[in-house]
């Protein structure tokens, strides 16, 4: 998501990126990928019990989840990986953007 922002802000989005990781290794990592858009550290799984996103620790944490959320708060799209492999490409978030706005 890093590389295509730029397309994500186009669209009126604004990407936020919730990790397990405590304060200073999430900062850290954000500081060392030069990543551009908002994290936020998660390491209780608060905010990831909310969205209902899985953890499990047999596949060593938390599963990808990504959502489109409305300026109201709904959620309009959602996907739950089942593994760390199985995260949608960009263009898929691009597509569902354009559809939203469109419709």
């Amino acid at each position: 998501m890093r590389d295509s922002y730029p397309e994500f802000q186009k669209r009126g989005a604004e990407i936020l990126a919730v990790g397990p990781d405590s304060l200073k290794p999430f900062q850290n990592y954000w500081e060392k990928e030069k990543i551009p858009y908002t994290g936020l550290p998660d390491p209780t799984h608060r905010v990831a019990r909310l969205y209902r996103q899985e953890v499990n620790l047999f596949k060593l944490g938390r599963m990808p989840m990504n959502a489109i959320v409305d300026r109201d708060g709904y959620i309009r799209y959602v996907h739950y990986s089942s593994n760390m492999a199985d995260i949608p490409d960009n263009e898929v978030f691009l597509n569902v953007l354009d559809k939203l706005s469109a419709g």
